[in-house]
């Protein structure tokens, strides 16, 4: 007869062989990977400063809401679109990190975190959201959501 405490670590190790690692997740669907494209491109828009690039994935009508200090700046897509385009020179960059994408049928939602860079350094970090909706087959932003926060140390 084995001890419980024996028959106990086999199982813990067999139960941990079965287990997939993390990094073997499902590989993005084809609207996983559409959607990213879509808020990556409005992030590429912002870096190049290009409005047009900006508004082309997001949805007429939409609004995007920043939380700054604890308090919500609600913009129209058209109004946040002329901020992320203001002239200037320093280069600026949002990275996003580890993405986590929600679809059901023409819906969608993004959630990730963030670090924006200008001129390579980290400026502020947080949290984006982004709402979506298929229209004609593409994904579309149809509402943004942010907070932002100068505490980055290790933020990922």
């Amino acid at each position: 007869m084995c001890s419980a405490r024996m028959f106990a670590c086999t199982l813990l190790a067999l139960v941990w062989v079965a287990t997939p690692p993390a990094a073997a997740a499902k590989a993005p669907s084809a609207d996983e990977q559409a959607v990213l494209a879509s808020f990556q491109a409005v992030l590429a828009g912002l870096a190049k400063r290009d409005k047009a690039a900006i508004l082309e994935r997001l949805l007429p009508g939409g609004n995007a809401t920043l939380m700054r200090n604890g308090k919500p700046m609600q913009l129209s897509f058209e109004a946040f679109a002329d901020r992320l385009a203001q002239p200037g020179n320093a280069t600026r960059e949002e990275r996003i990190h580890e993405p986590l994408i929600r679809i059901d049928d023409n819906v969608a939602i993004l959630w990730t975190s963030f670090e924006f860079l200008i001129d390579g350094k980290v400026d502020h970090c947080g949290t984006d959201s982004a709402q979506l909706v298929r229209v004609d087959g593409r994904w579309l932003i149809a509402a943004l959501a942010d907070n932002s926060r100068t505490d980055c140390a290790g933020q990922k």
